[in-house]
């Protein structure tokens, strides 16, 4: 029985009180070598035409430059571990590890910091050029320095908030739906089936949210070079 609604959030369980539910983020790590020893089938086949489009897209959105046909598997990698925990979050006892800041924030943080780093000491003139858009008047270029930088600060934890939101939302709607069935007995067929429209629903957040992270990692990525 759960002792309040956030408790399915809990990273800690009883065994000493130690967060051993983290070890469900390397539990994506195990579906890795299917790919490698097993006869190549549609499944193999799936994932590798997903890995391609993934590449060849954000190769586009970066652009052409030296680093652009390798440092796509970077965000093509975020993309399938955000994936993998996001879906494996959807299964009944395992714990959703991007439901937490801590995870995001882990993800997002680094990589714009790099970026940045990146971006201001090989860049500094397209940095600061990047901060005005052309056209601005002169009157409205302090104002929009100003903006630029707040909005180019809080891009890590809309990216973080963005993720962690989303998976909290749709699991707190499905625990909540679920924890009503025994007061509406009667109308239990009704209950199931929108679970399994809110599994659906979950099911394709997880991908869209996935590729949200890695598009706009990608954009970022793009804007420092």
């Amino acid at each position: 029985m759960m002792t309040n609604l956030f408790s399915i959030f809990d990273p800690s369980t009883n065994l000493f009180n130690l967060p051993f539910n983290w070890l469900s983020t390397m539990i994506g790590l195990l579906f890795i070598p299917y790919s490698f020893w097993l006869i190549p089938n549609r499944h193999f086949y799936a994932w590798n035409f997903i890995l391609n489009k993934l590449h060849l897209e954000f190769k586009t959105l970066l652009g052409n430059n030296i680093y652009s046909s390798t440092s796509t598997f970077i965000f093509v990698s975020m993309f399938f571990f955000i994936l993998f925990n996001n879906f494996l979050g959807l299964f009944p006892y395992i714990f959703t590890s991007t439901s937490h800041l801590t995870l995001s924030l882990s993800l997002s943080l680094p990589l714009w910091l790099s970026f940045m780093l990146y971006g201001w000491i090989n860049n500094t003139n397209h940095m600061f050029i990047h901060m005005i858009p052309q056209g601005t008047p002169g009157i409205l270029m302090p104002f929009m320095v100003l903006i630029e930088t707040i909005s180019n600060i809080i891009r890590p934890g809309t990216l973080a908030v963005r993720l962690t939101a989303n998976m909290i939302a749709g699991h707190l709607l499905m625990t909540l739906l679920s924890g009503t069935g025994p007061n509406f007995s009667y109308f239990l067929i009704i209950l199931i089936f929108i679970q399994i429209l809110l599994l659906i629903l979950e099911s394709a957040v997880a991908v869209i949210q996935s590729y949200v992270i890695a598009i706009l990692s990608t954009l970022y990525s793009s804007e420092v070079n």
